[in-house]
């Protein structure tokens, strides 16, 4: 393993549940691959182009079979480069806490500009959708106030874990390893530091099988 990209999507720092467990588990797995180099892209601080109408304009052109030209092709020329970015690691570690029951408008942003034809999926009318990122690993590690988890009552607002799992696997990732740390607000703050703890254990578990 050479290459790993962490995706952070909160703007908390070193507060962030997401981003401390992430860093855990990066140390784990750069022990046991002193080798790799992690890229960290932290979503509220990079320049990551919005999609706005140049690129939307781009894809459309792209979808048609044709090249992107003028301020468009310029446009979708910096959406290439987001997407070179996420498709050269071997690994994908994105981390993320839950806002109003789904994720950061940041990542959101990202994901759009991510999930492009031609480039992270293809689309023919005999297969249907395909997945153009495969062979390699993700793994979320998801951080919410709440409880979401089965028998809670709470996990028809889980709109966070669902929709990153089913984006990952849409663009081709069949191995998608999930670290959930809940709840961090509800049940006050010792509870949340024992969840910590346990979602750390967790991810150190699964760094030593990756």
């Amino acid at each position: 393993m050479k290459t790993i990209l962490h995706v952070q999507s909160s703007p908390r720092g070193d507060e962030s549940f997401s981003i401390r467990a992430a860093r855990e588990f990066l140390a784990a797995v750069g022990k046991k691959h002193p080798e790799a180099k992690v890229q960290t892209l932290d979503l509220f601080s990079a320049d990551i182009p919005s999609f706005t109408a140049p690129q939307a304009e781009a894809k459309y052109a792209v979808m048609a079979g044709e090249a992107p030209r003028d301020e468009a092709g310029r446009a979708w020329k910096r959406v290439i480069r987001v997407i070179d970015q996420f498709k050269s690691a071997e690994l994908i570690v994105l981390s993320a806490p839950m806002w109003n029951f789904s994720i950061p408008y940041r990542l959101k942003d990202y994901i759009d500009v991510i999930v492009q034809p031609g480039l992270t999926f293809a689309y023919s009318p005999e297969k249907g959708y395909s997945g153009l990122v495969s062979g390699r690993p993700a793994v979320l590690i998801l951080a919410r106030g709440g409880d979401y988890s089965p028998g809670s009552g709470g996990e028809a607002f889980d709109m966070q874990k669902p929709y990153l799992e089913a984006i990952l696997r849409f663009m081709g990732f069949s191995d998608v390893r999930t670290i959930v740390i809940q709840p961090t607000l509800m049940s006050g703050p010792e509870a949340a530091g024992r969840k910590l703890h346990e979602a750390v254990a967790a991810a150190k578990a699964l760094a030593a099988e990756l």
